[in-house]
């Protein structure tokens, strides 16, 4: 029973330290001391989700300590080795939020992170369910060399799995000068093993924001957790026994542990398994979850995976920047004949990065030709948007921006590998012909770097930019024959459906009507599916007879009917993943919006976290409602509560972001100009509804002539 009693000595140790901490924070703030993990409306998300305990001061935490000590049971039986593991991951919850408790940034000016925000969990949303990130890893160290400990981070980050450092292996990283950060899925956690209840932490928030699993139910995070999280855990010997019963809540939630030490431990086929050679931990952990990396061979020089989305090249790491709003740069996909391109030709016209000075600028037309017998003009604007995705996966490559406003940093790091310009063709050429091989037969790309010819070239592309638009800005609700659904995100909300319409884009906004079309051609068979209109019930609220039938057969009978142009009278469900939220504001008569980045109180008296807590999980709540920041400009935004002119507060740099379309739809609406500027944001008010309705008086809002909301 060796193995038994390292999980059980580990617990009793880890609720000693947990009990220890709590006397000595107690002893300083004292009891009633409000206790808040900052950014979550999940309060300790662990003990919240394990035994449905809201914490909000020191006394409570204290009283849930009690509770995590009668779940650490020692029978010599399995479940009580899970139980108490779970029990161990929420006492260390404990002691880090004694630190917490103190300060809400205690790892300010080190190199961990500490907890994660919900604005993280949920960001971590899209990614998870295309794919991008297939999996998680927590890797406790340290590894047997920094070079070992490095080989590992970056083999699993050319993979796209997402790695959570903890101890040692954490020194090694700094020491090699890995880049982490949570942009670039290398989080250093934190350096003592109780840091995991921050990861046990976003993982049982996952459930709720997205699974909306109930805070209490054990078992059902477990199983979420076991079925929908695709996580594992590599410890480094020596393994102490604290670190072995942090394992046992591992395995209980479904997560596989690799280890290389043998100390009273045997193996559990698919949930314990001892792998001696370390360097065969990444395909050992990946095989014992079963995730399986689909991988495009690309010829370039350095590392190509989504792991590398977000990192920053700041200018002192920068070779050469290509800045669309300096100079002539353009991303152009054109639909050829077959006989007019050669496959995979890949044409530079003109200077290439080495000829550029260090530090300097250079120009860049980008022009995609495709053929295929089944391209349609309708797919080009959704391969172009993809670009941003693609180049973004390059190790030492960052792009922003789209059409003839890009901007590409290069960094020395990649330039010194051997990275040119003709490698973004490489990589342009391999993405467009394996993620499109449905449509795509032949691709051709010209990189054009000669400033001579590129003025020309952007005027080109600035025509077809404009037919597109007309189009796009003629195709309304009215005047398309189908919509369609988006299921995407139902390995992580099973009972969630979008209906993606071309005035209403997927609330991830990810996913416009073109983008669902373009989906349903490339697989008929994938997650968005033709959703028919023919039998309208009410148009003014967006509700239709043949859209509740598509809601009822994709959520699996969890939904019965939606709405798309309501906030109030069944409005469509929310994965956890929506850019925005808004909710009814009741002394304005309006609705105030607020997107994810932004961490202040609104005007509801919650944060982004605490308003989006109110939806989520498929579960239809009327006064609130996810959605894509682009949705915000739609005429058919709350069109059944009168439309936009009921947004009466939303951050500057949301507002900012949706000005000029949002001004436009006003215009046509209501007849009102600069509609925007009549908006609240934080720098005029905050928290206060009394202060939000003089401002809207001040600004003569329209809000104040409209009929009742409630």
């Amino acid at each position: 029973m060796g193995l038994f009693d390292r999980v059980f000595r580990g617990s009793a140790e880890m609720y000693q330290k947990a009990e220890e901490e709590l006397a000595k924070v107690i002893a300083e703030l004292g009891e009633d001391a409000q206790m808040q993990m900052p950014d979550t409306a999940y309060f300790l998300s662990c003990i919240y989700a394990y035994l449905g305990k809201k914490v909000t001061k020191l006394s409570e935490l204290r009283d849930a300590l009690a509770e995590i000590k009668g779940k650490m049971t020692t029978n010599y039986r399995t479940t009580d080795v899970f139980s108490s593991g779970i029990g161990t991951a929420m006492a260390a919850e404990v002691i880090e939020a004694t630190k917490y408790a103190r300060t809400p940034t205690p790892y300010e000016g080190t190199v961990y992170h500490g907890h994660f925000s919900d604005a993280e969990v949920r960001e971590l949303g899209v990614p998870l369910v295309t794919q991008d990130i297939p999996g998680f890893v927590v890797v406790i160290g340290p590894a047997p060399s920094t070079e070992e400990a490095v080989n590992l981070i970056k083999g699993y980050q050319t993979r796209g799995i997402f790695v959570f450092l903890i101890g040692g292996v954490i020194d090694q990283a700094v020491e090699a000068g890995l880049s982490m950060g949570f942009p670039v899925r290398v989080v250093p956690v934190g350096q003592e093993i109780w840091s995991v209840g921050h990861i046990i932490s976003l993982v049982e928030r996952a459930a709720m924001i997205f699974g909306a699993v109930q805070p209490g139910d054990w078992e059902a995070f477990n199983e979420y957790s076991m079925a929908r999280i695709f996580a594992f855990v590599n410890a480094y010997k020596p393994v102490a026994d604290i670190v072995v019963a942090c394992g046992g809540g591992a395995i209980a939630m479904g997560f596989p542990v690799i280890t290389n030490d043998t100390d009273d431990m045997w193996r559990v086929p698919k949930s314990l398994i001892i792998q001696e050679d370390t360097e065969d931990f990444i395909e050992t952990s990946l095989e014992a979850r079963d995730i399986k990396i689909k991988i495009t061979n690309i010829d370039i020089p350095v590392a190509f995976s989504t792991a590398f989305e977000g990192e920053i090249i700041r200018k002192a790491d920068m070779r050469v920047d290509i800045n669309g709003a300096r100079f002539d740069c353009f991303e152009w996909v054109r639909s050829q004949e077959a006989k007019d391109i050669e496959d995979h030709q890949i044409i530079v016209d003109g200077p290439d990065i080495a000829d550029i000075e260090p530090g300097g600028s250079m120009s860049l037309g980008v022009i995609v030709d495709v053929a295929g017998k089944n391209m349609q003009p309708d797919f080009e604007p959704v391969f172009e948007r993809k670009f941003h995705n693609f180049l973004n996966c390059i190790e030492g490559v960052m792009h922003t921006g789209q059409r003839d406003m890009i901007r590409i940093r290069i960094s020395n790091t990649a330039f010194e590998a051997g990275f040119s310009i003709r490698h973004i063709g490489e990589v342009l050429y391999a993405k467009v012909k394996s993620e499109y091989d449905t449509v795509v037969d032949k691709c051709q790309v010209t990189l054009v770097t000669d400033k001579a010819k590129l003025k020309e070239l952007r005027a080109e592309a600035n025509k077809t930019y404009d037919k597109r638009d007309l189009r796009l800005r003629a195709m309304t609700d009215e005047n398309v024959e189908v919509f369609y659904n988006c299921i995407l995100c139902q390995s992580f909300s099973p009972a969630h459906v979008c209906i993606v319409t071309p005035e209403r884009l997927g609330l991830c906004g990810a996913v416009s009507w073109l983008d669902a079309k373009a989906t349903n051609e490339l697989d008929p068979n994938g997650p968005c599916q033709v959703v028919t209109k023919k039998r309208v019930i009410d148009e003014r609220v967006g509700a239709f007879e043949d859209v509740n039938e598509a809601v009822q057969k994709y959520s699996h009978g969890a939904l019965q009917q939606v709405t798309l142009y309501s906030i109030l009278e069944d409005p469509m469900t929310s994965c956890g993943c929506f850019e925005c939220i808004c909710g009814i504001e009741p002394i304005s008569n309006g609705v105030s919006i607020v997107n994810r980045e932004h961490t202040g109180v609104t005007p509801l008296g919650m944060t982004f976290s605490e308003m989006a807590s109110m939806t989520g999980g498929g579960v239809q709540t009327p006064g609130f409602m996810g959605h894509g920041k682009h949705f915000i400009a739609s005429k058919k935004f709350l069109k059944a509560e009168g439309g936009v002119a009921r947004i009466v507060w939303m951050p500057k740099a949301l507002k900012e972001t949706v000005r000029e379309r949002l001004n436009e739809s006003a215009k046509e609406l209501y007849g009102i100009d600069d509609f925007c500027d009549r908006i609240a944001d934080e720098d005029s008010v905050t928290d206060d509804p009394e202060a939000l309705l003089a401002f809207l008086t001040e600004k003569e809002h329209p809000v104040l002539a409209m009929e009742p909301l409630l």
